[in-house]
């Protein structure tokens, strides 16, 4: 089931980040505590969907996302290690990508760390396509027509 995120997700969410986000990021361990104080406020721009176990209401995993004009910009996505390759990613990410179309957005983007493999092939498996390397940031750019 995915839903719209509610004040109580916002526990497992951030499990969510630390559990599985945070392990591929290359920032600081200073960058990372000034992402952790914004992301409350990070959370309430934008939307976020979170999928849950059809037998309860336990979140498995969330996307949350920003409209920039016409583009879909996909901030975060994580499933919990124990559900992943279980399509709730593929589900969060038509339900993101709907949600962007309804607004007229033209096209979606995210980017990726470097060494989140994982992570760049499911973008590809689900027609992004890479656009540059950011070497600033050691993030990938990803990209797709919606």
């Amino acid at each position: 089931m995915i839903r719209k995120r509610c004040a109580q997700d916002d526990k497992m969410i951030f499990r969510l980040i630390e559990q599985e986000l945070v392990p591929l990021s290359h920032l600081s361990l200073q960058e990372m505590d000034q992402i952790r104080k914004e992301l409350p406020r990070r959370l309430n721009r934008g939307i976020t969907f979170v999928a849950c176990r059809p037998d309860n209401a336990q979140v498995v995993g969330f996307i949350h996302v920003m409209l920039h004009g016409e583009l879909l910009y996909i901030d975060l996505i994580a499933i919990a290690s124990a559900h992943q390759g279980k399509r709730y990613g593929k589900k969060l990410l038509e339900c993101a990508e709907q949600y962007g179309r309804l607004r007229r957005c033209k096209r979606a983007k995210v980017m990726v760390d470097e060494d989140n493999v994982r992570g760049i092939h499911f973008y590809l498996r689900h027609r992004y396509h890479m656009m540059r390397y950011v070497a600033l940031s050691r993030c990938h750019e990803l990209e797709k027509s919606l």
